[in-house]
This record gives structure tokens, C-alpha cells and sequence, in this order.
């Protein structure tokens, strides 16, 4: 991966995730920055272009879930603790997705028109990525007492 050098752990994640899943090498030649802004980065005027009101499609409720497990992965890897997604979507693109570590549940993120899901820049996928990380290990700290 030629993005190691400066990717945060949430970062190398998602790009393990994506790459792993490239299973007939379609997307070898693309640089991780090239793919993930492909896959996750849509500007305004990108924006405009999707309908408010559309069906979302098996491949975005999949690149959502990627960054949610992407989110799972590094916290295992941080802490050691295993965890699970679970995402729930109607095909109108309304839905939930969480992750759960023990029996605490880390992640709790709501969706509403997720076919209009995307970030402005790699930067701001980065940053709510290392948030939600962060998040997810203060919630755990904080209830872990409650579990035993």
C-alpha cells in the first residue's frame, strides 16, 4: 500500500477492506486515494446530479458498511475486543448500522436518504473515521464496567 506512511489506522483499514474485496484485480492499477475518492467523495456538483428521492443500490448500502467495518477492524485491533455490524437499510436508503464489542453497543449511526452518502473531501472521510474510532473506544471504557 503506498498510502501507509500517512494514513491513520481507520485509513489503512478501509483500504485493506476495499482492496481485499478487489477479487479480479479491476482496481490494481488505482492509487488508494484514487479509490477511495471514487468510491466515497462526491462534490457538490456530483451531488446535484443524484435525485433526492431514489432507491439505494446493493453497492452503496455495501461501500457504507465498508467504512463501519473498516471503524470494527481498528478498534479490534486496538483493543483486542471483537467486534460485529450490523446494518439494516430499506431500499429507500433509510436505515441503521452498529457496531457491537462485548455486549456494549460502540457505534449507533442513523441513515436518511443514503443514496446521497458521501464526503466533500478524503479529509473529511479520514477525520469522521478517526473520530468515530475515538468515540467508539470512549463509549466502550465508559460501560465496560457494566458488562461483567
Amino acid at each position: 500500500m503506498e498510502a501507509e506512511n500517512k494514513l491513520s489506522e481507520f485509513g489503512l483499514e478501509i483500504v485493506r477492506q476495499i482492496r481485499a474485496l478487489d477479487q479480479f484485480g479491476n482496481w490494481a492499477k488505482m492509487s488508494d486515494e484514487e479509490l477511495l475518492i471514487k468510491k466515497y467523495v462526491k462534490t457538490k456538483e456530483e451531488l446535484k446530479l443524484v435525485p433526492l428521492i431514489a432507491d439505494i443500490d446493493e453497492m452503496m448500502i455495501n461501500d457504507i458498511k465498508m467504512i463501519y467495518k473498516a471503524v470494527a477492524l481498528s478498534y479490534e485491533r486496538k483493543t483486542g475486543v471483537v467486534c460485529n455490524v450490523i446494518m439494516e437499510m430499506s431500499h429507500e436508503g433509510f436505515g441503521r448500522c452498529a457496531v457491537i464489542a462485548d455486549r456494549i453497543c460502540i457505534v449507533n449511526k442513523y441513515f436518511k436518504d443514503a443514496h446521497r452518502f458521501s464526503y466533500r473531501t478524503l479529509e473529511a472521510l479520514f477525520e469522521d473515521g478517526d473520530k468515530t474510532l475515538a468515540n467508539a473506544i470512549e463509549i466502550y471504557e465508559q460501560y465496560k464496567p457494566c458488562i461483567k
